[in-house]
């Protein structure tokens, strides 16, 4: 019975030429080079420091609209938040608007994502589709 191994001396592995690209496996992602760019690990690393302790995630664009917006999101209303998205939770909701002091959240309540943060002004600009709850806190 043959199994596919042919056997066979092995050759000696030989460097890949100055300048020639790392090959990647099928299916795999392609081999980065080169340093993160500055301060990029300790912004995961906090990030990721931060999703552990609130149990929550932000979204890229809910990180990009905090930021542009000046918004704050404090330990209080942070834990405020939590705490809403885990009734929301009970209660079965799946995508709930949270209405924290004056900022309102989009949050999928199922992957505990923050979705987007808006302020008091834009909220009341604004109609809020695709919910199926909301909590005030």
């Amino acid at each position: 019975m043959t199994d596919g191994v042919q056997n066979r001396p092995l050759q000696p592995l030989r460097p890949r030429p100055e300048g020639t690209p790392p090959v990647s496996r099928p299916g795999t992602a392609p081999v980065r080079q080169g340093a993160a760019a500055p301060g990029r690990f300790q912004e995961l690393f906090t990030q990721a420091l931060d999703e552990q302790r609130w149990g929550l995630k932000f979204s890229a664009h809910a990180r990009s609209r905090i930021q542009s917006r000046n918004l704050e999101l404090t330990p209080e209303r942070l834990e405020r938040l939590r705490q809403a998205v885990d009734r929301a939770a009970r209660k079965g909701a799946r995508e709930s608007l949270i209405l924290v002091d004056d900022l309102a959240l989009l949050v999928s309540v199922a992957h505990r994502t923050v979705i987007t943060v808006l302020d008091g002004k834009q909220a009341r600009e604004n109609v809020f589709t695709n919910i199926d709850s909301a909590v005030i806190t």
